[in-house]
């Protein structure tokens, strides 16, 4: 018997939506590297080594130069966080 398992196509945009509104991930930023992806974010202080966290898609949502305040943040708004190295 032979035995043929397909794999559907998944989109770019049906990557992003998994875990919407349910999982963020956490990631160390130079404030540098903050400020270049994200123009509203010119008044940080270049130079420094903060935390960002971001939806699922790649929304950014907090930044801090403390890990545990991310971390309650993600906590209070029901997301499950995971870490990018």
């Amino acid at each position: 018997m032979t035995r043929t398992n397909s794999i559907a196509p998944v989109s770019q945009s049906d990557l992003a939506s998994i875990g919407e509104g349910h999982l963020a991930y956490l990631r160390r930023m130079s404030s540098d590297d903050i400020r270049a992806r994200f123009p509203s974010a010119q008044s940080i202080r270049p130079g420094l080594k903060l935390w960002a966290l971001f939806s699922a898609d790649g929304t950014p949502l907090a930044v801090s130069d403390d890990r545990g305040s991310i971390l309650a943040s993600a906590t209070e708004n029901e997301l499950m966080t995971v870490s990018i190295h």
